[in-house]
């Protein structure tokens, strides 16, 4: 029997698995996919965390991350703002670190259940029941970190979940000509599209979309050709990049409305606990730096053999108000920079006022970044 479950072995999951294994804890990993794989994800990742990824002894050189110091914001009307990263990040895929920090929870004793779907949790007398295809797993924690949106979101009759959300995003690998240095957030009509390079000669394209521009025009090719093309920087991209994986990752109903970070007892964790708008190029970061903050928690509260009701309710507590103070605002500011962006004039007009006021341009992504943690 594990001390935690926890379901979904993305980044979050895997890092909850990692602190909590070494901590002590019995740890169960469910996970949905095989690795190494694909998501859809901007695939950057801020500075902030390298502090916390060398005390746990995760070498980035070996991986040839992107060392990432510049931003650009385009518009369809050509205007572009130039914005040096004063903190910075670097690029490097899912595919890649998911897969690393896989092996490396396997190696130190995280039990992981790759190619395994969880189809309901069910909560009572104190204990979970994580029910997959011909078993049912008990523990007294659970841990939520199944991505954006999932199919056990409604069976928990999470509130977001029914509010229908009109975008999808697209994750595409490439090969082509462009800085390595940059991140480039090419805005058009109802969406936009991030560009950055990842590990290895990759680069990462991730664009977000509405729906009744997908509806209208009938395929992701006619989306592209007939709106985000509209954009000049991304029809160069896509007229000259080399495109490199069979089919682009695909995923409906990107929502931004906000969730609880506990939710009928599961500490819910990364994307699965709040989602910060793409335009802001960091949800990488916080779903590694709301393990880090959710982990802490248990180990404060959990004792295996005196775990009650009421240390269950401290624990919650506990991580509601640091999940609080560390994301919230960070998140209120993503939804509204979103809102800036997205008409096309309106796109363009910001661009123009952000580049007569560089302080503003900096303190904004600020808001949108954290300080480096360990």
């Amino acid at each position: 029997m594990s001390d935690v479950i926890i379901v979904g072995g993305g980044l979050a999951g895997l890092f909850n698995a990692i602190l909590l294994n070494r901590a002590g804890l019995k740890i169960t990993v469910i996970e949905k996919k095989t690795y190494p794989t694909h998501r859809v994800c901007g695939e950057y990742i801020s500075n902030e965390v390298i502090p916390f990824l060398s005390a746990l002894d995760i070498d980035l050189e070996p991986l040839q991350v992107a060392r990432i110091n510049r931003l650009e914001v385009t518009a369809v009307s050509g205007t572009k703002l130039s914005q040096k990263l004063d903190l910075g990040g670097f690029g490097l895929s899912r595919y890649t670190f998911d897969n690393l920090l896989y092996h490396k929870a396997m190696t130190e004793g995280v039990n992981v259940m790759p190619g395994t779907r969880v189809e309901d949790i069910r909560f009572f007398n104190e204990r979970f029941e994580v029910v997959t295809p011909g078993n049912i797993l008990t523990a007294p924690l659970v841990i939520g970190s199944f991505g954006k949106r999932s199919n056990l979101d409604q069976k928990l009759k999470r509130p977001f979940f029914y509010k229908r959300s009109p975008y999808l995003a697209v994750k595409f690998h490439v090969r082509m000509d462009f800085p390595d240095d940059l991140i480039q957030l090419n805005n058009y009509k109802d969406g936009y599209c991030g560009v950055s390079k990842t590990d290895g000669d990759r680069y990462c394209m991730c664009y977000m979309a509405h729906r009744d521009d997908l509806r209208k025009h009938g395929t992701l090719e006619g989306l592209e050709q007939n709106v985000i093309r509209k954009n000049p920087y991304l029809d160069d991209i896509f007229s000259n990049a080399e495109f490199l994986l069979d089919k682009p990752e695909v995923i409906n109903e990107i929502s931004f409305e906000k969730k609880a970070p506990v939710e009928d007892h599961i500490l819910m964790s990364g994307d699965t606990a709040g989602m910060i708008a793409p335009l802001c190029g960091n949800g990488m970061t916080m779903a590694i730096h709301s393990a880090k903050i959710l982990s802490e928690k248990i180990i404060a509260h959990y004792q295996p053999t005196k775990f009650t009701a009421d240390k269950r309710a401290a624990l919650e507590a506990d991580y509601t108000y640091s999940w609080n103070k560390e994301f919230a605002r960070r998140l209120w500011v993503g939804r509204q920079l979103q809102r800036l962006f997205g008409n096309n004039n309106t796109t363009a007009l910001t661009l123009n006022i952000l580049n007569g006021l560089p302080p503003v341009s900096r303190f904004l992504i600020g808001q949108t970044h954290g300080k480096p943690f360990a």
